[in-house]
């Protein structure tokens, strides 16, 4: 049965109708009590299998985790009792990278708000989060419409609504599912964007236009006119196409993608000169890089 009009719409306006306004840069014992939060151990909590966030940089947990060490778990992590795991088990519903980064901060102890939700209010409040933080890739995001769409019969529309977004932005979304496996994993890395790959969904080679986009760097625009052209004008290269690298130089761009977290690329020419590239897929990516790069100067 269909819940209640209101309340989709109250969890359309976010996860604050859940677990109350959390205040920017409050003290953490002040926003606990603030929201009822209540303290769990770390191994009472497990994350929720069907969180549709499933990468978690390592870079990333880690800047929040030196936060964390300084300045603890400001926001509770939401949790739901487990299905048939006793009193004293909890699923995440909202927070797993808190979760992940407490533990690798050595917490032993986080902050929780509890709730009583089911299956599908769950799932919206994951996918809600998550969308209005800018954490899923855009695959993650099309998979988790997916689900609530398949499972819970929920109209294309109606789905916009309790997320925030227009009925377009959703149906564009799911459209990327369509895609090859081979541009998705471009996407999930952070090699395109989501502009980049709604253009390639009505290319004739997707996986070949997504090659050339990577290789050279092409804009969204590009993309968008390149899609509309026959397939060999698309795939094509503007420039004549470059030797294999050399194993020292792929040698070279995996040292410094494993050191920075993030897609490299380096260019070298014959004169000496070249370029490197860097990819980020998220701000905290960017901000992570810049934290190493502070630290090396």
């Amino acid at each position: 049965m269909a819940e209640p009009e209101a309340g989709r719409k109250r969890l359309g306006r976010g996860l604050a109708a859940l677990i109350g306004d959390v205040a920017p840069e409050p003290a953490a014992a002040s926003a606990e009590a603030g929201l009822g939060a209540r303290r769990l151990p770390v191994a009472f909590i497990g994350p929720n299998p069907r969180n549709p966030r499933r990468s978690f940089v390592a870079e990333d947990l880690e800047a929040l985790a030196s936060s964390i060490r300084e300045r603890g778990v400001v926001q509770p992590i939401l949790v739901r009792p487990a299905a048939g795991g006793g009193h004293d088990r909890y699923e995440i519903v909202a927070g797993e990278r808190r979760w992940r980064a407490a533990q690798m901060a050595g917490l032993h102890e986080v902050p929780v708000v509890v709730r009583e939700l089911d299956d599908r209010t769950a799932l919206e409040i994951a996918i809600i989060e998550n969308v209005q933080r800018a954490d899923l890739n855009a695959v993650e995001e099309a998979m988790g419409y997916e689900r609530l769409i398949a499972e819970f019969d929920y109209a294309q529309g109606e789905l916009a609504k309790i997320i925030g977004k227009s009925r377009s932005h959703v149906a564009n979304t799911l459209r990327l599912l369509k895609l090859p496996d081979a541009v998705k994993a471009h996407l999930v890395a952070g090699r395109l964007t989501a502009g980049h790959a709604r253009a390639l969904v009505t290319a004739a080679d997707p996986e070949g236009l997504a090659e050339r986009i990577v290789a050279e760097g092409l804009t969204v625009r590009d993309a968008e006119r390149l899609a509309a052209a026959p397939v060999a004008e698309a795939v094509r290269r503007i420039a004549p196409a470059a030797p294999p690298k050399d194993a020292d130089t792929r040698a070279l761009e995996k040292r410094i993608a494993d050191r920075l977290g993030i897609a490299v690329a380096i260019a070298h020419k014959p004169t000496g000169a070249g370029e490197i590239k860097l990819r980020y897929s998220s701000l905290e990516q960017l901000d992570a890089v810049c934290r190493l790069l502070g630290e090396a100067g």
